[in-house]
């Protein structure tokens, strides 16, 4: 297989030093940037298939969030509140000094992206956002709310509580860790195809230090950049269902459904790549 050349650097923000890693070629007027952020427990080489296919067209950036892969918190124990997840993605913006950025999140890296595409500082920087499997946390947490007013949806609601459920359980002291250093990662490692080391057990912090708090919830802001929800039907964790409800706050909205699990970058990347590449991106 042809080798994909690979650009790094590292860009320090908030106590964490961050792993930055461009493909393709520079960006410019007829070379769009993409932004892609991982989720839990992953760190950016879950995209390095889709990478392989899009760096012949894009300009691509990719980084280890501070709980995963070759970055790392200077400052022990380290701060991974949503807040500052979304100032080290900026801080990753300024890094690369692109605007109009199409900003792609999956599962963590979707849920910074709500975040930061409702934050002011996304104006001019962040052109348009692709959001695949990871809901925003208030918008969750509203749609949790509407459905407990309403005994005809609380089946769907309790659907989705179950698939949650596993929340529960990382938020436990030890045990968690315990479970994936024994035997949950080399079981994970061979369902997914790929080596995720010690980042299930980094990345528990982002549970405990969002879930539950207050203060990690975004301020609601409607959106008005192009905003395209990829909803993979076979998805476990999160209902289909959760997308309803974004057309009140987000103005500029497509949603489609993919046939797939929540892995579905990975598992299709010659789809996700597709979907990239097409019209949405030159919107």
């Amino acid at each position: 297989m042809e080798t994909l050349p690979e650009r790094r650097r590292t860009v320090a923000s908030k106590g964490a030093e961050l792993a930055v890693f461009a493909y393709g070629a520079e960006p410019g007027p007829n070379v769009p940037t993409l932004l892609l952020v991982h989720g839990y427990p992953d760190d950016h080489r879950v995209y390095l298939p889709a990478i392989r296919d899009l760096a012949h067209t894009h300009h691509v950036v990719a980084y280890d969030t501070r709980n995963a892969g070759a970055s790392a918190v200077v400052d022990f124990p380290g701060d991974f509140s949503l807040a500052t997840l979304v100032d080290d993605m900026f801080a990753v913006l300024d890094a690369v000094g692109a605007a109009g950025v199409h900003l792609v999140g999956h599962d963590w890296g979707s849920i910074q992206g709500w975040a930061a595409v409702q934050d002011p500082r996304a104006a001019g920087r962040i052109g348009r956002y692709t959001s695949i499997s990871g809901p925003d946390l208030g918008h969750f947490g509203r749609w949790v709310r509407s459905r407990l007013s309403r005994p005809a949806a609380w089946p769907q609601l309790a659907g989705q509580l179950l698939r949650s459920s596993y929340v529960g359980v990382f938020l436990l002291p030890k045990l968690p860790d315990a479970a994936w250093r024994l035997f949950l990662t080399r079981r994970y490692e061979q369902w997914v195809e790929r080596d995720v080391g010690a980042d299930p057990v980094r990345g528990l912090a982002l549970y405990r230090a969002n879930i539950f708090s207050g203060g990690t919830r975004t301020a609601g802001r409607r959106v008005g950049l192009p905003v395209q929800v990829v909803v993979p039907v076979r998805d476990p964790f999160l209902s289909p269902a959760l997308a309803e409800g974004l057309e009140e706050w987000v103005e500029d909205l497509t949603v489609i459904r993919v046939d797939g699990g929540h892995w579905w970058p990975a598992s299709r990347p010659a789809e996700f790549a597709g979907l990239l590449r097409g019209s949405f991106s030159n919107k």
